[in-house]
Formats: structure tokens, sequence, C-alpha cells
């Protein structure tokens, strides 16, 4: 995906219901993730992200996007991993959680995909400090994808200063 490329997520016929079970699936170092779909506005290139101080770190500043000012989250920092420059392949997920707009830098973006409720596995129970960003763990064929919860990877008092 090269700068400025956007990949608008519809939610097709049907609406909410449609997009049951249904996960955006991206790659941090190597592992796969996944995020419900319903909360999945659009996708877009890495673009120019202007610095803001004293946010969290995390928190790598905000982008103009259409008009509205949206807070860009580093997930790889989010979650203690290590640096990896952007590449042609980095992209920008916009979310849509509690009305408001953040976008979240993953590596890259690979499929829409459907996971049946009896194909998720509770979240294993070790470190803390992940276990509360994980809703489940979808099984696809011999893979596992690592289920995210958005509202609690955003859950940050510093980070709703910036939303709200």
């Amino acid at each position: 995906m090269t700068e400025g490329q956007t990949i608008a997520v519809e939610s097709g016929i049907g609406g909410l219901d449609s997009m049951e079970g249904m996960y955006l699936t991206f790659d941090l170092a190597s592992e796969g993730y996944g995020l419900e779909i319903r909360h999945v506005i659009e996708i877009i290139g890495i673009q120019p992200i202007t610095a803001v101080p004293d946010l969290p770190d995390h928190v790598i500043g905000v982008l103009n996007l259409r008009g509205k000012v949206i807070p860009i989250i580093d997930v790889r920092r989010r979650f203690g991993l290590p640096h990896r420059d952007h590449d042609e392949r980095t992209c920008i997920v916009v979310v849509n959680v509690n009305e408001n707009s953040v976008g979240l830098v993953v590596d890259k973006v690979s499929e829409v995909i459907t996971i049946p409720a009896n194909e998720i596995e509770p979240p294993p129970a070790t470190g803390r400090n992940r276990k509360h960003y994980i809703a489940g763990m979808g099984k696809i064929g011999q893979q596992v994808k690592i289920l995210l919860d958005i509202e609690a990877l955003l859950e940050d008092e510093e980070l709703e200063e910036v939303v709200t």
C-alpha cells in the first residue's frame, strides 16, 4: 500500500448483523492478529504523522484525515514489541470505538475472514499486561489469530484526553 492510498471498508447489505464473526486480520512482528470488522472504517497507507508532545509513548501523533484530526497509535509500541521501520506494506487501520476515530499502525493488513464463535478459544492466562487486550484466540485451520479487544486496546486515560 503506498502513501495516501485508501481502502474503504463497506458494511455491506444487511448492516452490522452480516459482519458477525468477521475480522480484519493483520500482522505484527510475524504474528497474526484480528480486529472485529465492525470497528474498522478504512485502511490507509502510511502518511506523515504530526508528533504531539506529552502523549503516551505508543500514541505517535495525530493525522488530518479529511478534515478530522485523529490520534495514531503504534500497535508495536503498545505491545512493547521492537521497533520496525515503515515500508510499503505498513498501514494505518482507522477504527471507530465509542464514536471516536483512532488510527492503528500495523505492519501489514492481510484479509477479512470469518471466524465462527465455536472456533474462538479464551485468551491464555499469561502475562497480565497483554491479556486484557486479547478477546480470544481464533483458530483458522492450523493457524491461530490473536483476536484483539479494541476497546481494551484503546483504554488509556491519557489517550482519552486526546480522543475526546
